[in-house]
């Protein structure tokens, strides 16, 4: 028996492993990040409570219609979030709407992923809660990781390239400030800032893949981006 639980045991560790991202190896392969289309609104009736359920990617007109949702059922009182992220200063305001709303809970459902600005869609809780196998992953917040985009301008000529690395070092610095801001107000340790997201690289490199960290139960409260119990 002792042996038989040995094998399952060890067939359940490589199955967890070979489901996980080798590139991203905190991350699954295949998250459940929801559609590649702008963010849906659906509403699940409750016995006390209805819950609000967000999929897609964030997209600047999400602001407005996640408020006019809250504002058109008050029995409102969770918000579900999967999403690979999308318009960065959308997902602040977004975060900042939902924080306008006394006690409004979001929640990461198990095997659900919450990326980029989807962290701060979701940070805009009062009451922040990942439940076991939900999944908070981060990168570094940049308003270009393409580099097809600076390449076209190497075409153009020094100058043209010159312009726009200062462009995006310039924006990239006003959302750091922002995002900085955000999380104070949030409630949310701004080590995860200068830990974890900055510490990802925007774009791989073929000797660090990696662009995408995925934060353990420990560290979703050790960085208060839960903030309730299990």
């Amino acid at each position: 028996m002792l042996a038989i639980g040995a094998l399952v045991s060890l067939s359940a560790q490589g199955a967890a492993q070979s489901a996980m991202d080798p590139a991203n190896p905190t991350c699954p392969a295949e998250p459940d990040w929801g559609p590649a289309e702008r963010m849906q609104l659906s509403t699940r009736e409750g016995e006390d409570m209805n819950v609000l359920v967000a999929e897609g990617m964030v997209d600047t007109g999400f602001p407005d219609r996640l408020r006019e949702a809250i504002e058109a059922d008050p029995m409102i009182g969770e918000i579900w979030i999967k999403s690979r992220g999308g318009d960065a200063r959308a997902g602040n305001e977004a975060g900042r709407i939902i924080r306008s709303y006394p006690g409004m809970v979001t929640r990461i459902p198990s095997g659900w992923a919450c990326f980029s600005a989807c962290n701060f869609v979701f940070m805009g809780g009062s009451i922040r809660h990942v439940d076991p196998g939900g999944i908070f992953m981060v990168h570094m917040f940049t308003h270009t990781g393409d580099r097809s985009v600076i390449n076209e301008s190497v075409l153009d000529g020094t100058e043209a390239t010159t312009e726009l690395i200062g462009a995006i070092e310039q924006s990239s610095a006003l959302l750091a400030s922002e995002d900085n801001d955000f999380l104070i107000r949030m409630g949310i340790s701004r080590l995860l800032l200068t830990e974890v997201m900055y510490q990802v690289q925007a774009v791989g490199t073929d000797a660090d893949p990696s662009t995408r960290y995925c934060l353990s139960d420990d560290e979703v409260l050790e960085y208060n981006v839960m903030n309730v119990g299990g």
